[in-house]
């Protein structure tokens, strides 16, 4: 079983590796992908001059690569399978394309609200994701 794990720096996203990490029995049998999407649109839209956007952007890569493997050795050390996988775009539409043209079965979100209405329950990349793939959404 193909399960997709999205990753950030939220507390949200430390709170849903560490869960499973403890609970891994909670989680079928399967390859676990973790995935961190680099926002390049937002960082653009803190006016960041275009000459430093290269640099920034490949800073942005580097500390995803740390999350992702910290995250990764978790999940590892408590007998789950890991591998790692770095993207840029905007989460919201990276991940829903990722769990449906890779055919995913799972696909594990934190839920976190983000001040609108319609994302108060679980925050506007989770909302986005589960009106938009089509393998069923385990939400923490």
């Amino acid at each position: 079983m193909k399960i997709l794990l999205p990753v950030d720096r939220s507390e949200v996203s430390s709170r849903v590796v560490a869960e499973i990490a403890q609970r891994v029995h909670w989680l079928p049998e399967g390859h676990l992908t973790l995935l961190h999407v680099v926002d390049m649109d937002r960082l653009a839209y803190r006016m960041i001059p275009d000459f430093q956007l290269e640099m920034v952007s490949e800073k942005a890569r580097e500390a995803g690569t740390a999350l992702l493997e910290n995250a990764a050795a978790m999940l590892r050390k408590a007998g789950l399978k890991a591998e790692t996988r770095l993207e840029t775009g905007a989460p919201r539409e990276v991940i829903p394309h990722i769990a449906n043209d890779e055919k995913f079965a799972l696909l594990v979100l934190g839920r976190r609200g983000t001040g609108e209405v319609r994302d108060v329950l679980f925050g506007s990349v989770t909302n986005h994701a589960l009106h938009r793939v089509h393998c069923p959404v385990l939400l923490f």
